[in-house]
């Protein structure tokens, strides 16, 4: 990975969603959102107290989160189109 993220900012590498409903209807492109979920790629060492000492980051690489729609800032790192926000902007570790 070229980048690290600084202090409490993570890369995110979005999971697609399913191109089909339950029912069965293949959903087109043009109808698709963009996924709100995805996998951590890359995590800063997490954010600082006003005194100086570290705040450990909630997550870690590897793990599956949820995110907010309009969550983070695209970004283009070794050809990959990916998001990195703060690790305020994760609503959930997927399971």
């Amino acid at each position: 990975m070229a980048m690290k993220p600084l202090h409490d900012r993570v890369l995110v590498e979005r999971v697609e969603s399913d191109e089909k409903t339950s029912g069965g209807l293949i959903i087109p492109d043009s109808a698709k959102e963009k996924p709100a979920e995805g996998m951590i790629v890359a995590a800063g060492e997490g954010a600082r107290k006003d005194s100086g000492e570290l705040i450990p980051m909630a997550v870690k690489e590897g793990d599956k989160v949820l995110f907010g729609k309009w969550s983070g800032t695209e970004v283009t790192v070794d050809g990959k189109e990916l998001l990195i926000m703060k690790e305020s902007d994760i609503l959930g570790i997927l399971s």
